[in-house]
């Protein structure tokens, strides 16, 4: 019997082709232009009217799930795999079907909101549920029970400290939050300093496992006595929802779906406020670009906190697929690949660059026959994806993909993905191509904040360019703002540069209780400040060349505030006077440029190199800077000041470059009110830190000595 295509998952597919031959992927609206600002830009295929949704029956989250489940309630939804304690390995995958999760998201919805009332916690209006565990299917039920009664999550990073843990909760007034057996101990600890927080919803058994009689839940209850606070299994909650014979109270368009908090790298994290209308509209940004049917298997590893993973699973639901859950170790990631074989594959930088270095070291890499043969193989295929003529090249090969790149796919259990995307963090060029030609697979690098639903550019499937996030959303409009100060202009030749601005149906609303925040974030005619200087190029693609605010963002998508650690160095260590640390976007790591402070420098100086320095010789001073051990006593004192500070790994600074005054007015490094100009600093140290880089690497893969 023949099943027709859904008519949005028919509309997506319609979408999803490209401009006309020679037609640029996003066009400028004609007459949009502003003084400073350069036109309005528009995917092409939505140049009249932003898109909103792909069904108009279908305006919430909730909408969402509800249409595929009762379209095909007996296919597979959310997988695991069991943990066989007899064994002490993980089993293969078991699943619950979508009817199974749309009636548990029922009872468990219905359950949260008579806890509520039970303890006296439920408001008028909407409120929200925290929600902190690792990639589970109980993520995604919980989620959707909160849609099914008109709530929202409130999503808590898996490894989020106490401190941030506690922010969060406070400042999102949390009566309940729902998380994994291991952080009930923390919120214990944290309960004097959480006066909201009445209910602890565990999502592992309680009741198993009992130890001198005692079982699990009787532990934590008897912890929790005297604490104002009850703790509750899940099944406890869905019995109790499934009880009640509450229906749903489904949200509206412009109910909130999430409040999802930022990283607050540069001060407290700020609350996003995210709504079902904006989840739709990404939703269906996402469907077009990529694509998604009841075929599909999709694994999720990347944390459900981020709203890059969140929206990737939006995407699975509407468009039918299967979502199976990695088993909880990073490291051991293929192994559920190669049991999934997903179609679908959704990650970051620093995984595809493991990846990338996997199959060198097994293929091009590899000696005697095999390495030639995979040599010829990629360069055959990489002079097809660079043929000049874009309309053939292809990373495609009828002969090499079937007995070659098959297989490569095959060792990262990728063999059946159609495609692959990257997000979070910029994509290297030579690492898109090579997996590209590697793998034979489509792989599309796209663009987004959390502010935007994570979404707001992508490639098509159908443009084999790298070094781009591709083509502005259906949902989004975008334009470029001039930035004087960092010597970009709508006006620059070839292409127009400025800060990236954003409006659309996919945007975020507000920061929860920080409109102060809010304000600073958006212009006075709506547009929302990314903080990324691009330019557009002649087909429409955006390219991120900048950051506006001094905020970097390391490979792995990690954002850090080097003014922070600037100030933290500065005031630790006396002999330094200037500081400029740095991070590249394809590095996992920082180096510095630091001037020092002769008087307080020669004393340190000549206590490390055994000789007596002068604070009036400067010429010694010069030499004492390029000594190899200098360098190297400093990187110890850094990384002390690290230690003593908690600064997580990827906030240290690896290496350094020491000089006398490297920053100045003169040499228009410094504003005549000596504040750093770091656009210009990294123009003309450019070779310096690229020597950093190198020679942090160079060290750091470097057999050591044995002991």
């Amino acid at each position: 019997m023949f099943f027709s295509q859904p008519p949005h998952l028919a509309k997506a597919e319609e979408l999803k082709k490209g401009p006309p031959k020679g037609k640029p992927y996003s066009v400028a609206i004609p007459g949009t232009e502003q003084p400073g600002r350069s036109p309005i830009y528009r995917a092409w295929n939505s140049s009249k009217e932003l898109l909103s949704t792909l069904d108009p029956e279908v305006l919430t989250a909730h909408d969402i799930f509800e249409s595929t489940a009762n379209r095909q309630p007996k296919n597979h939804c959310l997988g695991w795999r069991p943990f066989n304690s007899a064994t002490k390995t993980w089993d293969d995958y078991k699943w619950l079907t979508y009817e199974e999760v749309q009636k548990r998201r029922a009872n468990f919805g219905a359950g949260l909101v008579e806890l509520h009332n039970k303890h006296g916690c439920h408001r008028s209006g909407q409120y929200g549920i925290g929600l902190w565990c690792q990639n589970r299917p109980e993520w995604q039920i919980t989620d959707l029970a909160c849609m099914s009664q008109g709530l929202y999550s409130v999503s808590i990073y898996d490894v989020l400290a106490p401190d941030a843990t506690e922010y969060i909760i406070n400042h999102a007034e949390l009566s309940c939050v729902v998380t994994s057996l291991p952080h009930i101990p923390t919120l214990l600890k944290l309960k004097n300093v959480l006066p909201n927080l009445k209910m602890i919803v565990c999502l592992d058994p309680l009741d198993a496992g009992e130890q001198n009689g005692y079982s699990k839940r009787a532990i934590l209850e008897s912890m929790a006595a005297g604490h104002d606070l009850s703790i509750y299994s899940i099944d406890q909650v869905e019995a109790l929802g499934e009880a009640s014979k509450r229906g749903y109270n489904p949200p509206g368009p412009t109910d909130i779906v999430t409040i999802n908090y930022t990283s607050g790298t540069t001060g407290p994290p700020k609350g996003v406020v995210l709504t079902h209308r904006s989840a739709v509209a990404a939703t269906s940004a996402g469907l077009i670009t990529c694509g998604q049917s009841k075929n599909d298997t999709m694994v999720s590893y990347l944390p459900l906190a981020h709203i890059y993973a969140r929206l990737s699973e939006h995407c699975a639901f509407w468009g039918g697929a299967r979502i199976g859950y990695f088993h909880g170790n990073i490291v051991e990631l293929v192994d559920d690949l190669k049991l999934l074989k997903p179609t679908a594959f959704m990650s970051v930088p620093r995984l595809y660059s493991r990846f990338g270095s996997a199959i060198r070291s097994a293929t091009i890499e590899a000696p005697g026959f095999k390495g030639a043969m995979s040599r010829h193989i990629v360069a055959a295929k990489t002079a097809n994806l660079k043929n000049p003529d874009p309309s053939k090249a292809t990373i495609r090969h009828a002969l090499y993909d079937r007995i070659w790149a098959k297989k490569v796919a095959s060792a990262i259990g990728l063999e059946r993905a159609r495609y692959m995307v990257s997000g979070s963090a910029p994509l290297d060029p030579t690492l898109h191509n090579f997996l590209r030609v590697a793998t034979g697979t489509d792989i599309v690098q796209g663009y987004g904040l959390t502010e935007s639903y994570a979404c707001a550019t992508a490639q098509s499937t159908e443009d084999l360019s790298s070094g781009n996030c591709g083509m502005i959303a259906p949902c989004t409009e975008v334009c470029l703002l001039s930035l004087p100060d960092m010597e970009y202009s709508v006006e620059d030749k070839p292409y127009p540069r400025g800060e990236l601005l954003l409006r659309g149906n996919n945007m975020f609303n507000e920061y929860f209780k920080n409109p102060e925040e809010t304000s600073k974030a958006m212009t006075e005619d709506g547009w929302f400040r990314t903080g990324d200087v691009c330019q557009i190029d002649e087909m429409g693609r955006i390219i991120i060349i900048d950051r506006r605010k001094n905020v970097l963002k390391l490979a792995q998508g990690e954002y850090i505030s080097p003014e922070r650690l600037e100030g933290i160095f500065m005031s630790e260590l006396g002999y330094l006077a200037q500081a400029y640390v740095h991070g590249d976007s394809m590095q996992t790591f920082l180096v510095g440029i630091f001037g020092v402070a002769p008087d307080l420098f020669a004393p340190y100086a000549s206590k490390v190199l055994g000789q007596t320095i002068a604070a009036t010789d400067l010429e010694a001073i010069k030499s004492a800077l390029s000594d190899e051990k200098i360098r190297k006593a400093v990187l110890r004192d850094f990384d002390r000041v690290a230690k003593k500070h908690r600064l997580a790994g990827y906030e240290r600074v690896r290496n350094v470059s020491l000089k006398l005054e490297p920053f100045t007015v003169e040499n228009n490094l410094l504003t005549p009110t000596l504040k750093l100009k770091r656009p210009p600093v990294v123009k003309v140290y450019r070779q310096l830190l690229d020597q950093l880089y190198e020679q942090a690497l160079s060290e750091e893969s470097a057999p050591r000595a044995k002991l």
